[in-house]
Order: C-alpha cells, then sequence, then structure tokens
C-alpha cells in the first residue's frame, strides 16, 4: 500500500467469493454423476433406514447366497439377487466418495479456521501495538482507533477474576438440610 496526495492506494482483494461460488456450483453438479443419488424427504429419513442399513455385509452375502440356492425366496422377482449384489457394489464403491468429500469438507472448514486465526492474529498484534503507540504524545491520534478496536472486541480481553456473587435462598428456607429438621428414620 502506498499514499499518493494523502489518498491510500490499495491492490484490488482477490474475489475469492466469485471463486468460492464456481466451486459450489461444480459440487452440485457432482450430484448429477452419482447413480441412485437420493436426497432425503425429511430430517427421519435417516434414522428410518438406519436399522436396515447397519446389517453386517455377511448378512446380505448370506441373504444373496440363500435367494440364489432357493427360488421361493426371491419373492416373485421383486428385490433379488441381482437386486441385491447392484446395491451391495454401489455401497461398497461410493462410500469411499462419500469418505472423500467428508474429509475435504473438514480440510476446507480447517483451512477457513486457518484464514481467520491469521487474519485475527495480525489484528491482534495491531492492536497491541496500537495500544502501546497510542500512549506516546507523538501518536496520541491512534487513541480513538485502540477504543474502537477495543469495543468491537469486547470482553474478551478483560479480565474475568469477578465472579457472579450466590443469589441469596429465599426467606425461611435453607439450601440444605440442618440435622434438627433432618427426617426421622
Amino acid at each position: 500500500m502506498s499514499i499518493e496526495n494523502g489518498v491510500p492506494v490499495t491492490t484490488p482483494e482477490q474475489s475469492y467469493r466469485a471463486d468460492a461460488e464456481a466451486l459450489i456450483d461444480d459440487i452440485r453438479a457432482l450430484k448429477q454423476r452419482v447413480p441412485k443419488f437420493v436426497v432425503p424427504e425429511s430430517k427421519k429419513a435417516r434414522v428410518a433406514i438406519a436399522s436396515a442399513a447397519a446389517v453386517p455385509p455377511l448378512f446380505v452375502d448370506l441373504a444373496a447366497l440363500a435367494i440364489r440356492n432357493h427360488e421361493e425366496l426371491s419373492r416373485g422377482g421383486g428385490f433379488g439377487l441381482a437386486q441385491i449384489r447392484d446395491r451391495m457394489s454401489y455401497a461398497d464403491a461410493y462410500s469411499a466418495v462419500a469418505d472423500e468429500l467428508e474429509a475435504m469438507a473438514l480440510f476446507v472448514r480447517h483451512s477457513v479456521r486457518v484464514a481467520q486465526n491469521e487474519a485475527g492474529s495480525s489484528a491482534l498484534t495491531t492492536y497491541a501495538l496500537a495500544k502501546r503507540l497510542a500512549k506516546r504524545p507523538e501518536s496520541a491520534a491512534l487513541a480513538p482507533h485502540v477504543e474502537d478496536m477495543r469495543n468491537a472486541l469486547g470482553a474478551r480481553g478483560k479480565s474475568r477474576s469477578k465472579k457472579a456473587a450466590p443469589k441469596p435462598a429465599p426467606a425461611g428456607t435453607s439450601p440444605t438440610p440442618s440435622p434438627a429438621t433432618a427426617p426421622k428414620q
């Protein structure tokens, strides 16, 4: 940043918002590439399918084997051996995709926190320097900025040694029973 004729000249900020919106569009387009993609109808949908979805793969394999060996278990052409194998193959393949997307979300959230930390750390360093400089006569003009920053920071920087006084008990009651009023056994 340079100063020309008393007016600060700044470099234009990178447009993260436009880049982020384009990436969100790409992520949403991924839904079209996922076969059998299902959006839950309600908050309870996940709970409703949890029990059967949690059966062990070995159990599913044994059920598929039983269908193959006993035609009467195919339930009249309903959900048969081919469909069971197809769904298990799908689950095996796309669970890795879900894991990768969840990991990516965690890493993006961490990247956001790192950026917030870097900006916040720089701002706190500036605040500390401004507080010291504002005490000097030659930079006393910083005092209003320090006050604004202090107000914006809130109670975070203040000592929390004061503890709230306990509320007095209502008249005629005691927080713990005395031995004289304890119930007889």
